[in-house]
């Protein structure tokens, strides 16, 4: 005996391991009216052009001949008595649209729109606030601002006073150093004279009282440094006309070295000894 569409139908589905409600899911089929096509029963379905589209669905899904399921389809209604161009019932999908879910989601929808009302005022009173806010603390951030210039001002106009704390001879302190190799130094210190190499590991350390005159070889400029109480000190280039650098410091310009961190000149040749 030949199997029914339903049969077929019933018999390929659960060949695939599928139930009634995932096929469902998948045509948008209602889980009853499937039941009702394995049954071959059709009393229940909206009838006419829905049954076939229903009919070829359920076939598309399990893996069955679609037109051959047609054919059964046809055969089978001819056979119950069922009119094939009966007046459709008003069929209505379980998937799509199911009252029951629809009246469920009523009150959720009611409540995310209250909530969506309470966020937005909420948000518009913040933004009020805020503004309201804003206004005085700008202008105490323009008041701080001229409070510092003018406090910067001040500050700038005390600071072009001079100031120095330049040694005095009493308090001097002056270090000559060898920066690469040995440098012949001859100083002369309160009136007494003296000459020796400076080597790099053993800079000379002068503490006059009165006076200090270096002199030292041209060539050697860029091998020496110098400071005075700690500060690093310019020194000169010599002159055109000498092979020495001879300087001197003393009560006279010892304020003005101090300030502008250099010797701005050599000193007058010395007097030639008496004869």
């Amino acid at each position: 005996m030949s199997l029914t569409l339903g049969e077929k139908l019933r018999q390929a589905r659960e060949a695939q391991g599928v139930s009634i409600r995932e096929v469902a899911e998948q045509t948008r089929i209602s889980a009853l009216y499937l039941e009702c096509i394995e049954n071959d029963d059709y009393r229940t379905l909206p009838g006419g052009i829905f049954n076939k589209g229903f009919v070829k669905s359920f076939a598309k899904i399990v893996g069955v001949d679609e037109q051959e399921a047609l054919q059964d389809y046809a055969a089978l209604v001819t056979t119950q008595g069922v009119p094939v161009a009966e007046t459709p019932k008003t069929y209505r999908s379980e998937v799509l649209t199911d009252d029951r879910s629809a009246a469920s989601s009523l009150p959720t929808i009611i409540i995310a729109v209250v909530i969506l009302g309470l966020m937005t005022a909420g948000i518009l009173a913040f933004l009020n606030y805020y503004n309201k806010e804003s206004v005085p603390t700008a202008n105490t951030a323009n008041s701080n601002a001229n409070a510092n210039a003018a406090t910067n001002i001040n500050l700038a106009n005390a600071n072009t006073a001079p100031t120095s704390n330049a040694p005095t001879m009493n308090n001097l302190k002056v270090e000559f150093k060898a920066l690469n190799s040995p440098v012949s130094l001859t100083s002369t210190i309160d009136g007494k004279k003296s000459s020796g190499n400076v080597t790099p590991d053993a800079p000379r350390i002068l503490e006059p009282k009165q006076s200090l005159r270096l002199s030292f070889a041209k060539a050697q400029t860029q091998n020496v440094a110098m400071t005075v109480n700690g500060k690093a000190i310019t020194l000169p280039t010599g002159s055109a006309n000498r092979n020495a650098v001879d300087f001197e410091i003393n009560a006279e310009n010892l304020k003005q070295i101090w300030d502008s961190g250099q010797i701005i000149s050599a000193a007058p040749a010395a007097p030639p000894p008496p004869r």
